[in-house]
């Protein structure tokens, strides 16, 4: 039997979910990108998939459970991957609101449209059919400076409005799959960074602010850890969790890459001294520290163990060739971000 999967991507225009898209499509699963566009998702992450006889996009909000529905029966899906959701930490502390709309009702709606989805099929179709619901390590809270690492076990302890919407929508996924049988998977990451990230999060906004000279900000003196993982590397794992992932269990995800903010802004700054120096001084002279944001988490940090060992997945990106290929990427591709820089200048401030 193939292992090529007619699959529901949700949020399919937006970082993460359009290297999903982009792999999946890559490899021959026929793709269906769901995605409402809000301000965060661009076609532009996903046209070059547009003439594909496997790729469809549908624009339709996953609380539509109506219009969800209908996409599913229409395109005889057999696979779900819900990246949709808002992301953002900053926005969340000033519109919490939205955050439960789209991360928790939406999640809701569509794990109902999917249940009634599987329940319909038959046979080895309703064997086959899978839920992958992706979430992120912010879940867990935080861990010390000095030690420890999230597992697959560690206790959910959510900081944000942001993380506590995602923490409940963990919880729907598992209860929908204990109560009533939906054949579903769960996967938490780390820190994203790549290729078409929406220029509010640290790393693109860095390199965009660096390069138009204007402050670099860092929350609280940057001494804050991320684990860093290429959304190339991300995407590969959920196709191996969606394939191969054992139903009721939950994977966690990263990339061996812990980093200080600070350290990252650094990074960022002589990488682009090298390629693209400012008439006068440095890039790192644009550093500038501003007040750190409220329930600011200390350090994240991943144990991919159960991932390398049960789905042969590992990250393929170490940070320093990854974080250079982002850089070049950004500085070549200013007619994607030039539009969305300009039209979200609000969010222009500290991130991670």
């Amino acid at each position: 039997m193939s292992d090529l999967r007619r699959i529901l991507v949700t949020g399919g225009s937006g970082f993460i979910g359009s290297a999903v898209c982009r792999r999946l499509a890559g490899q021959g699963h026929h793709v269906v990108n769901l995605d409402k566009l809000t301000y965060a998702a661009t076609r532009g992450a996903t046209a070059m998939l547009a003439e594909l006889p496997n790729y469809r996009f549908a624009q339709i909000d996953i609380c539509d459970g109506a219009g969800v529905a209908q996409v599913m029966a229409e395109e005889r899906i057999d696979a779900v991957m819900h990246l949709a959701a808002e992301s953002h930490v900053d926005r969340s502390i000033e519109r919490p609101g939205e955050f439960i709309t789209t991360n928790i009702v939406g999640t809701y709606t569509l794990l109902e449209a999917a249940l009634r989805h599987w329940r319909a099929l038959e046979g080895e179709a309703a064997a086959r059919f899978r839920f992958h619901h992706v979430s992120t390590d912010e879940v867990f809270g935080d861990l010390p400076f000095d030690g420890g690492l999230f597992t697959e076990d560690t206790a959910y302890a959510p900081s944000s409005p942001y993380s506590a919407s995602k923490a409940a929508s963990d919880h729907l996924v598992s209860a929908w799959q204990r109560t009533f049988g939906l054949p579903a998977v769960l996967s938490n990451c780390s820190n994203n960074y790549g290729p078409y990230q929406f220029p509010e999060k640290l790393i693109p906004l860095t390199i965009l602010n660096a390069v138009q000279e204007r402050p670099l900000p860092i929350y609280g003196q940057g001494l804050n850890v991320r684990d860093w993982l290429h959304v190339d590397d991300h995407a590969a794992a959920l196709e191996a969790v969606l394939l191969r992932g054992r139903v009721g269990q939950s994977y966690v995800v990263g990339g061996h890459a812990e980093r200080r903010n600070i350290d990252v802004v650094h990074a960022i700054c002589a990488a682009l001294d090298t390629r693209r120096p400012r008439a006068a001084g440095r890039y790192a002279d644009l550093i500038t520290f501003v007040a750190d944001r409220p329930g600011h988490d200390a350090r994240y940090a991943i144990d991919s163990a159960k991932i390398e060992r049960e789905l042969g997945w590992r990250a393929q990106h170490s940070f320093a060739s990854g974080l250079e290929q982002t850089v070049d990427w950004y500085l070549t591709n200013a007619a994607w971000w030039e539009p969305l820089r300009g039209a979200n200048r609000a969010h222009a401030g500290a991130a991670a």
